[in-house]
């Protein structure tokens, strides 16, 4: 089972090189259900392997001009306040039983799967939708659109100090749908908020690490796909990159629902 985790730690890094996102989508579940970690470590353990990984592979798109930085810093200080607020007050209130009867028990562990589960639907069905004449140009930096930033960054920070996600899944959507920002850019773009977003998520609650030998091996690996996912978004079609993300986020989050409730 280790080897098929670390397998999956480098399509980990792929995923985060190709399409900005999905590293998180990957990793938790990877961690749970491969390494046997519990779902609220793995969480914080998540958080770094996705931090680096995605600061590592931020470097390529910003030789490349694919990186939005103004988006970055109205998406990203919202985000880190949002994250600490989450991890140093919201996830230690939830009780670990939720909710128990004589047939069904719903821990704190499968209610922060159901809900990570739950976000990739509702992130997916948005990239697979296809627009008509969809346009793609760089953001305007109004008041409305700055406003709009920072509400989708405190909603990502939320998501990232309750699952360990770094958010591309819903970083990644709001980019291309409601921003119009190229597919390209928003992956180098979405890479940054990610690192931004997971680091500090991690720095707030490293004190639970048990595992850091397993911690350093995932990240290392992750790290070596992230290039090679880098490499390969240079022959790929942005829009084909967006709908592949989708049914991927799709059928990850289905798979997840499963697992918890009837696998």
């Amino acid at each position: 089972m280790e080897l098929i985790g670390y397998f999956a730690a480098i399509l980990i890094g792929i995923s985060l090189g190709l399409i900005g996102g999905g590293g998180s989508i990957l990793s938790v579940p990877v961690l749970v259900y491969l390494f046997g970690i519990e779902a609220t470590l793995a969480t914080t353990y998540s958080l770094f392997i996705v931090g680096i990984t995605s600061l590592l592979g931020v470097y390529t798109y910003v030789k490349k001009d694919l990186v939005e930085f103004k988006t970055v810093l109205f998406f990203g200080i919202p985000s880190i306040i949002s994250v600490f607020v989450t991890k140093a007050w919201i996830t230690p209130s939830i009780p670990t039983i939720i909710f128990q009867t004589s047939f069904f028990t719903l821990s704190k562990n499968e209610l922060l799967m159901l809900l990570f589960a739950v976000l990739m639907l509702f992130a997916s069905i948005s990239m697979i939708k296809q627009k008509k004449n969809e346009q793609q140009t760089n953001l305007q930096f109004d008041i409305a659109s700055i406003i709009k930033i920072i509400i989708q960054g405190l909603f990502v920070g939320m998501i990232t100090g309750l699952v360990g996600a770094g958010g591309g899944f819903i970083i990644i959507p709001v980019l291309v749908n409601l921003f119009h920002i190229p597919m390209k850019k928003a992956v180098g773009t979405s890479l940054l908020i990610i690192a931004i977003n997971s680091l500090s998520g991690f720095f707030i609650s490293f004190q639970e690490i048990a595992h850091w030998q397993l911690i350093f091996s995932v990240t290392s690996v992750s790290a070596l796909g992230i290039f090679i996912g880098s490499y390969l978004s240079n022959f790929i079609d942005g829009k084909k990159l967006k709908k592949s993300f989708g049914w991927f986020v799709l059928i990850m989050g289905i798979y997840i629902i499963l697992k918890e409730t009837v696998l």
